[in-house]
């Protein structure tokens, strides 16, 4: 397959949509959904719903010398099923999000880690909420004590990471975050050498 370029008949700053009013409907301390009147890009009156997120996602690819990574378990209330993923959360707007992943890994794992990089920016379902993600690489690992949250019934799991990226691919790892964080790990290091 060739490589293009994107159809240049679009001008990617122009937003069609018009929103003309706003309402909040429901509002706690980690998230706020509004409903939006709307005029949509081909000229039809509606609403619209957004879950506006109050911390930034944040996910952690652990990585030792020997090539084994870190998932974490917990059961979802959301799924209401056990899924296993990347050592993650919510990251505070008023810190960095290097300072809430160097956080969310020693919380969850016990780990710290004397290299960190940003692998990852992504928006996890910019359909219906404007959350924005980030994946960091930590490398150059210590352990040490791990501090879960109260709301947290964690396991952890270290393994090779291409057995993680494997049940990425087998669909046994499902969280949009943890799936595009292992992937892009692995193709990180790949490029890497």
């Amino acid at each position: 397959m060739t490589p293009t370029t994107p159809p240049t008949d679009f001008d990617p700053l122009h937003n069609p949509w018009q929103t003309h009013g706003t309402a909040v409907v429901y509002e706690n301390p980690w998230i706020k959904v509004r409903q939006d009147e709307i005029t949509n890009p081909k000229g039809g009156a509606g609403v619209y719903g957004v879950v506006s997120m109050k911390n930034k996602a944040i996910g952690i690819v652990p990585l030792d010398t020997e090539g084994n990574t870190w998932l974490v378990g917990q059961y979802r209330y959301t799924l209401n099923e056990y899924c296993w993923e990347i050592p993650m959360g919510g990251g505070l707007l008023e810190h960095t999000p290097l300072e809430s992943a160097q956080r969310e890994l020693r919380e969850e794992t016990g780990l710290t880690a004397a290299r960190w990089t940003r692998i990852a920016r992504l928006h996890t379902s910019n359909s219906v909420t404007d959350e924005e993600g980030f994946v960091f690489l930590a490398e150059d690992l210590t352990q040490g004590e791990w501090e879960p949250e109260e709301s947290e019934d964690l396991r952890v799991w270290k393994l090779p990471l291409a057995q993680a990226v494997a049940m990425v691919m087998n669909d046994e790892i499902t969280d949009a975050i943890s799936a595009a964080g292992l992937l892009k790990a692995e193709k990180f290091l790949a490029a890497r050498g």
